[in-house]
């Protein structure tokens, strides 16, 4: 995050002559990724030191969603105009974390977002990035305390004010810089961290550290790394000189406690909140209620379900309702741990848009779910296969630009509602597919393995051929129904009357900026037989580019008579 104290007198202006901002826009996206990557990987764990408020192991979960949330509102508003101020960019972040907040946790982690948010949005061109993260720590423990309706410390609570005041000095500090008021904020919050047994019995007798406070510590040390370039220590401080134990869920769950969670969203004016509040507070505990701008998250732990909602329904519109059962949550918690030794790794679905396709990944060794143009899997269907292939861990291939959302909710409800860990390659293209499943290595840490199938994915230059249905401007020209068209990249470069002559033109495309491997998979009706289009264009390459290697696959797909890719 750049100031001009941080970067000199170059940081007045930005490259496009406009003055340069506290924040950067590309940093708080930098922090979100990486944020948003480090809850992922610590969410097993996290979900593990969960016994305090409930003893249900789904706090890591619940973070993860909540910045995942935000992180994904954040880049929607990014994408729209890259170069728009930062102060829409950062609603979009509190709005969205706000949202997609899950559990006690994650409704606090939103408000800590949402008051960071805000404070980067208020910041002016003259004012020193220092300051600026500094008084925002501080409101987002001020946010945070007050979105409790009984604080309770050794929590989430007591780490984000550790954090806040060893920030505090660098507001007024001469020549400090962000990366100051991070690295002791983080410090500050992982020995925080480590304290909060002494501070709460039910952390002291499970011997863990506090989960909520931890998830925090990883936020925390994301904004470290993206302004320092260090990565914070991965794992709490042991309690004494014994290792942290790994809790069972539900252990401590007494028949006295409130029963259920209830949370919903609520549209309604800033007046009727501490009448809600007061409300909830003598029905139960763990309330928590967030927001603003009319739009509030409610969170409470009550035995009586209804008087919790109409609570809501007095103060204005509760919407996106949801109630769990504590019983059934801590049964799932332990049903998980039961089955932990039970599931078989990692596992691969692949969207095939051919039977031949289909045959390829699963010699691979993935599961192959047809789809393709006009025919795509819904996202039931490839949860339906997450589920069925036991595994703890799956990477999905959507393999089709349209698809790649539909796979995403897959993955995030199979996050939430099944305990597997899903992440989905962003493949486009069947041949993308093709490429990653070859660098799959069920034997790597998953967040390494989903790296390396991304990256591979990513640099596979691709095309293909078909013929048009009907009469259209491409970037090539008009084109009319019969006509054949070169795909490069997704978008359609060449048209022509002849499909060898246009293949040869994409692979030349293709091949100019190099390669070694050029892959090949022929359509259905034509295949990849002796004579057909695939093998006559590997005939093509080997003579027009000695060096490099043709592979040919009969992939059985509508629409397409040749998919090519180069790597």
């Amino acid at each position: 995050m750049e100031t001009s104290a941080d970067t000199g007198p170059r940081a007045a202006v930005r490259p496009d002559g406009q003055a340069r901002r506290p924040i950067e826009l590309s940093a708080m996206l930098r922090f979100a990724d990486l944020a948003t990557d480090h809850l992922a990987a610590a969410r097993e764990e996290i979900d593990a030191l969960n016994v305090y408020p409930v003893p249900d192991g789904d706090t890591g979960t619940n973070m993860f969603l909540t910045m995942s949330a935000g992180r994904d509102a954040l880049r929607e508003q990014a994408a729209l105009d890259p170069e728009a101020e930062v102060a829409p960019a950062m609603q979009a972040l509190a709005r969205g974390s706000l949202l997609g907040a899950r559990g006690n946790s994650g409704v606090i982690l939103s408000q800590i977002l949402g008051a960071v948010a805000g404070r980067i949005a208020r910041a002016t061109s003259d004012e020193r990035a220092a300051r600026v993260l500094a008084e925002a720590l501080s409101e987002a423990t001020e946010a945070s305390y007050a979105a409790v309706g009984r604080p309770v410390e050794g929590t989430i609570l007591t780490v984000m004010r550790a954090a806040s005041e060893a920030a505090a000095p660098f507001v007024d500090a001469p020549g400090a810089r962000a990366r100051d008021v991070f690295g002791a904020a983080a410090t500050a919050a992982r020995e925080a961290l480590a304290r909060t047994p002494e501070q709460l019995e039910t952390l002291r007798d499970a011997g863990v550290v506090d989960a909520g406070g931890r998830g925090l510590c990883v936020v925390l040390d994301a904004a470290e790394t993206v302004l320092t370039g260090r990565r914070a220590p991965s794992a709490p401080a042991p309690l004494g000189t014994h290792q942290i134990p790994t809790p069972r869920p539900g252990e401590d769950l007494t028949p006295d406690g409130p029963a259920y969670e209830v949370m919903y969203l609520l549209d309604a004016d800033a007046d009727a909140i501490p009448p809600l509040r007061a409300a909830l507070a003598d029905q139960g505990d763990s309330l928590v209620v967030v927001g603003g701008g009319g739009l509030w998250n409610v969170h409470v732990h009550v035995d009586e379900v209804g008087p919790a909602i109409e609570a809501g329904i007095a103060a204005g519109r509760p919407h996106r309702i949801r109630v769990v059962h504590f019983a059934e949550q801590v049964a799932a918690a332990r049903a998980k741990v039961a089955r932990a030794g039970e599931t078989h790794g990692r596992a691969v679905v692949a969207v095939a848009a051919g039977p031949g396709l289909g045959a390829l990944f699963e010699e691979a060794g993935a599961t192959a779910i047809p789809g393709g143009p006009g025919d795509r899997p819904s996202a039931a269907m490839l949860l339906e296969a997450i589920v069925a292939s036991g595994a703890s861990e799956v990477v999905l291939l959507p393999n089709d630009a349209d698809s790649v959302s539909v796979a995403e909710i897959a993955a995030r409800t199979a996050e939430q509602d099944h305990d597997v860990r899903a992440a989905v390659i962003a493949t486009h293209t069947q041949v993308q597919g093709i490429a990653a499943l070859a660098v799959h290595e069920p034997g790597r840490a998953f967040d390494q393995d989903v790296l390396e199938m991304t990256a591979t994915a990513r640099h596979v230059r691709h095309g293909a051929v078909t013929v048009a249905a009907r009469q259209a401007m491409t970037m090539a020209g008009p084109c009319e129904p019969g006509d054949v068209l070169g795909v490069i990249a997704g978008d359609f470069a060449i048209v022509g009357d002849d499909l060898e002559q246009v293949a040869r033109q994409v692979l030349d495309r293709l091949l100019g900026g190099g390669g070694e491997l050029v892959t090949l998979v022929g359509g259905a009706g034509d295949g990849a037989g002796q004579g057909s289009l695939a093998q006559r264009c590997a005939a093509y390459v080997t003579e027009r580019h000695p060096y490099v290697d043709a592979v040919v696959y009969d992939g059985g797909q509508e629409r397409y008579p040749l998919l090519l890719s180069v790597e």
